[in-house]
């Protein structure tokens, strides 16, 4: 704390007034820094304000990215099952249709087989048939000319 020095009409004026006004300029440079302090201040409060609130948002996004991707998990699972039940399927139709062909081919091997051996048959009685009658002309003209 200052003291001033004492004069005949009380405390020197000059000291008192010289002391009034440093204290008038500190406490105005005082309120001038609390001024600028509050509105610092205020505009931290409006930035922490914005952040939490891009916080909110972010937070929000990322529910929504984790939500869309495990329905985009989801379907891709369910596709994938859908996929594998058609294939399966293609693939039954297709062994289904392969086991037919084979068996009709089969059939039709059969089938040929005993008609090359029915053909087999008829062309060996048809020779046989035209050696036996080569062979009766033969004979007729054997006897003609021992006659």
């Amino acid at each position: 704390m200052e003291k001033f020095s004492i004069s005949i009409n009380g405390y020197n004026k000059v000291e008192v007034n010289k002391f009034v006004s440093d204290v008038t300029s500190e406490y105005e440079n005082m309120l001038l820094r609390l001024k600028e302090s509050d509105k610092e201040i205020s505009l931290l409060k409006e930035q922490l304000k914005q952040y939490k609130n891009l916080e909110s948002t972010l937070n929000k996004a990322l529910l929504v990215a984790e939500d869309s991707s495990n329905q985009i998990k989801n379907i891709a699972k369910d596709e994938a099952k859908l996929i594998i039940e058609t294939a399966k399927k293609n693939a039954s139709v297709i062994v289904n249709d392969a086991l037919l062909k084979a068996e009709k081919t089969e059939i039709e091997t059969d089938t040929l087989r005993r008609s090359l051996k029915i053909y087999k048959s008829r062309v060996k009685e048809i020779i046989e048939e035209q050696l036996t009658m080569i062979n009766d002309m033969e004979n007729t003209e054997l006897e003609r000319r021992d006659d």
